[in-house]
């Protein structure tokens, strides 16, 4: 377990991390979310020990590591850019840790080719000078290389960031996959809110250097603990206050900022157990995406309200046509 006990990070004058709590579990996969200048990349290179903390402690398995040397940490980290080295190939870009330790040749023969093999790097590839190797097969000659000296924590700071969107949802998919084989402890820095979504076990969202909020995907998205977070996280709808005072006064707060997500509002009633607050409309435009549609719709009073539904031809709506909304109650986040 990785436990951040009051932390205080602080450059010159300004305070980036004020004080930070948090625990990551053994074999857990834990993003850091936020936007950039939010204090997760800081957060990252504190526990891999590239930035000393003006105070606090960090603890692995509650031994102090605050002040214990890079190298003694336990922890392998990817960088955004791979760091690989251009000139050497990429059987040497792996094996260079383990030389560095001193690690006996037909060992070090042995472990290059068998991590090579577990991220799928071919033999020929292994020969290759990485500057001949696409994006993704750089990524994973850079997760080959930390996996390769066994260390107890992965750390990633934004790996897929210079990929394109393609190979990042299927790289992510094998990262996923990777981390799973290992059981390793990965700690995961991203700025895209999918990414931390798809990837994690929890996820930790910062804005300006505080950790707003500490869950699980589902707990982060369905229900934000901060409006930082709601908006931070997906896409929804403010209501206008005519709607919170008005339909849905029995359950909103006249003094809260009222959201619901944009999937969350419907152009179909619900199940017959759900309560709904129905409001009429005209759809004003309609973005079709394939597997789902975005709609635009004017209420009749209460402003404007954005709707996604799966998109199927039973259920095609477009500009101009008269629709009744429907809210959930449930679905409602204020703050």
């Amino acid at each position: 377990m990785i436990t951040f006990k009051d932390i205080h990070i602080q450059f010159g004058e300004q305070s980036v991390i004020p004080n930070l709590n948090l625990q990551i579990r053994e074999g857990e996969f834990f993003t850091f979310l936020g936007p950039s200048g939010c204090g997760k990349t800081t957060i990252l290179r504190s526990l891999v020990g590239f930035i000393n903390p003006s105070d606090g402690q960090i603890l692995l398995n509650d031994r102090d590591i605050t002040n214990v040397p890079i190298e003694k940490r336990g922890i392998s980290m990817v960088f955004q850019s791979y760091a690989l080295f251009p000139t050497l190939n990429v059987y040497e870009n792996i094996a260079f840790g383990l030389r560095v330790k001193k690690i006996p040749s037909a060992r070090l023969d042995e472990e290059v080719r068998d991590i090579a093999q577990k991220v799928d790097l071919s033999e020929e590839q292994l020969f290759k000078k990485v500057s001949e190797l696409s994006g993704g097969q750089q990524q994973r000659v850079a997760i080959a290389r930390a996996l390769v000296l066994k260390p107890s924590i992965l750390a990633l700071d934004e790996p897929l960031s210079n990929l394109d969107a393609k190979l990042r949802v299927q790289l992510r998919n094998e990262l996923k996959s990777l981390q799973k084989k290992f059981g390793i402890t990965t700690i995961y820095v991203t700025h895209d809110q999918e990414e931390a979504l798809t990837l994690s076990d929890r996820i930790a969202v910062f804005h300006k250097g505080v950790a707003e909020q500490v869950g699980t995907p589902q707990e982060i998205y369905n229900h934000s603990a901060t409006e930082f977070v709601c908006n931070f996280i997906g896409s929804s709808n403010l209501l206008d206050p005519a709607l919170a005072a008005g339909p849905l006064k029995t359950w909103a707060d006249p003094g809260k900022n009222v959201y619901i997500r944009n999937e969350k509002v419907s152009l179909y009633p619900f199940s017959s157990d759900e309560t709904a607050v129905v409001v009429k409309g005209r759809i004003v435009e309609q973005e079709f995406y394939g597997i789902y549609t975005k709609y635009t719709i004017e209420t009749d009073g209460y402003g404007m309200l954005k709707s996604v539904e799966i998109a199927n031809s039973l259920n095609c709506r477009s500009a101009g046509d008269e629709v009744e909304v429907y809210l959930n109650v449930k679905d409602i986040l204020q703050y």
